[in-house]
C-alpha cells in the first residue's frame, strides 16, 4: 500500500510539474510573441520612414561635375541615408515605358529635369528636419526645386506616434497579466506541498534549506517554459517568413536571439521569484492556516 501510494503522489507531482511548465511556457510564448510583434511594427516604422522620396529637381544648366559633386554633398550629410541620380534621359525613358509612347518625340524637347531623390534617415523624417533640411539644399544655386509630399510625411508621424502608444500601452498590460498569471501557478504548485513544508519545519529544517528546492525546481521551470515558447516563436517566425517574404526585409536575427534570450531569462526570473515568495508566504502559516 505505502508503495502505491508513494507512485500515485510522485505521478500526481510529475503532471502538475509538467502542468506548470506548459502554463508558464504559453504565457512566455504569448510575451514573446507581442515583443516580436512590436520589434517589427518598430522596424515596419523606420522603413516606411525611411522610405519616404525627397525630390531635388536641377536646372538644365546644371553640368554633370556639378551634380556629382552636389550628390556627393548630399551623401555627407547626417540627415540623409542614401541617393538615387535620375538623369532627365533616365527619367523620359521611364516615363515613355509607362505611358507606352514617345513623348519627347511628340513634344519635341525632353521636359525631365535631371533629379536627385533623397531617402532620410528614420529621425530626420520629422516635419522640422525635413523643412530645414529642403530650405538648405533650396540655397543651392543648381537647384530648381524641392518636392516632398509634405502631408504624408505629417501623416505617417502622426500614425506612427499613436501606434507607438497604444503598443506601450499593451506591452505593460501583458507584461503585468504575465507575471501574475506565473506567480499564481507557481503558488498553486506550492500550495499542493504546504503540508510538506511545514513538516519539513517541524523536523528541524531551516528556511534555506526548505526554499532551495523550490528554486532549483521553479529555475528548471522557468528554463523549461522559456524553451518550449522560444521554439514556438522560432516556428511562427520561420512559416511568417515563409508565407510573407517581406517579413525578411523587417527581421534583425541580433534583436530576435535578443528577445528570445529575453523570453527564456524573464521565464527563470520570474519563476525563481514567485516560489521564493511563495514558500515564504506558507513558512509563515501556523498548523490550523494550512488546512
Amino acid at each position: 500500500m505505502p508503495g502505491f501510494e508513494e507512485k500515485y503522489n510522485r505521478k500526481r507531482y510529475r503532471a502538475s510539474y509538467g502542468t506548470t511548465v506548459m502554463s508558464i511556457a504559453l504565457v512566455l510564448f504569448m510575451l514573446g510573441l507581442f515583443a516580436l510583434i512590436v520589434f517589427h511594427a518598430r522596424k515596419l516604422s523606420q522603413y516606411i520612414r525611411e522610405n519616404i522620396g525627397v525630390s531635388v529637381m536641377l536646372k538644365e544648366n546644371a553640368g554633370p561635375k556639378s551634380v556629382l559633386a552636389f550628390r556627393h554633398q548630399l551623401d555627407t550629410l547626417p540627415a540623409v541615408k542614401s541617393t538615387e541620380l535620375i538623369t532627365s534621359d533616365a527619367a523620359a525613358k521611364k516615363l515613355a515605358d509607362d505611358l507606352g509612347e514617345d513623348f519627347v518625340g511628340f513634344l519635341g524637347y525632353n521636359p525631365l529635369p535631371t533629379t536627385i531623390v533623397l531617402h532620410l534617415n528614420a529621425p530626420y523624417t520629422v516635419d522640422d528636419s525635413v523643412a530645414a533640411l529642403t530650405q538648405w539644399i533650396r540655397r543651392n544655386n543648381i537647384v530648381r526645386e524641392v518636392d516632398y509630399q509634405q502631408s504624408m510625411v505629417e501623416m505617417v508621424n502622426r500614425n506612427l506616434a499613436r501606434a507607438g502608444r497604444i503598443l506601450l500601452g499593451f506591452s505593460l498590460i501583458l507584461l503585468l497579466i504575465s507575471v501574475v498569471l506565473i506567480y499564481n501557478t507557481i503558488r498553486l504548485a506550492v500550495y499542493s506541498r504546504r503540508l510538506l513544508i511545514k513538516s519539513m519545519l517541524l523536523v528541524g529544517a531551516t528556511q534555506t534549506f526548505i526554499r532551495k528546492p523550490f528554486i532549483i525546481s521553479g529555475l528548471l521551470q522557468g528554463l523549461l517554459g522559456g524553451a518550449i515558447a522560444v521554439t514556438g516563436l522560432a516556428a511562427v517566425l520561420f512559416f511568417a517568413q515563409q508565407k510573407i517574404p517581406e517579413v525578411t526585409v523587417l527581421s534583425d536575427l541580433w534583436f530576435i536571439v535578443v528577445i528570445f534570450a529575453g523570453v527564456v531569462v524573464f521565464g527563470m526570473m520570474i519563476t525563481w521569484l514567485s516560489n521564493f515568495f511563495a514558500v515564504k508566504k506558507y513558512l509563515k502559516f501556523n498548523s490550523d492556516a494550512l488546512y
